[in-house]
């Protein structure tokens, strides 16, 4: 069964939220109203709704680092993460956790990054060389 995930948060401000999903993430669009905008995230629906965005606390280990829990995100394929890696260095992006690999040479190798909305949504991407690593132990 293939099915497609959907999301609904908050932000406070649908410019801001446009010029950061749209395009500095590079998501398409979708439905919008006055108080609500959707995103294709990655083939997902992210509904972007006025608001106060949920609390986080710097909780959740990886590696060396604490990161913002609780937090969604991505799964790409390797190009796609570095890809869209630039365009985030690009823009400029204060990263919670910068660009890099964990588990290197491992079962469950993957690349991964941190960073935060504008309005402090936190977003994990991850890459991986194959799919089929996903769940590898």
């Amino acid at each position: 069964m293939q099915s497609i995930f959907h999301l609904a948060i908050h932000v406070r401000d649908l410019d801001g939220a446009r010029r950061f999903y749209g395009d500095v993430l590079g998501c398409a669009e979708g439905r919008s109203t006055e108080t609500w905008v959707d995103f294709d995230f990655f083939g997902h629906q992210l509904s972007l709704h006025l608001g106060e965005p949920f609390a986080t606390t710097r909780t959740g280990r990886v590696g060396d680092a604490m990161v913002p829990m609780p937090h969604f995100g991505i799964v790409l394929e390797l190009p796609d993460w570095r890809a869209l890696a630039e365009r985030l260095e690009a823009a400029g992006t204060d990263f919670v956790l910068k660009p890099q690999v964990r588990f290197e040479g491992q079962p469950g190798e993957q690349w991964t990054m941190f960073f935060c909305d504008p309005f402090g949504n936190p977003i994990e991407v991850k890459g991986f060389r194959s799919f089929a690593a996903l769940y590898d132990k």
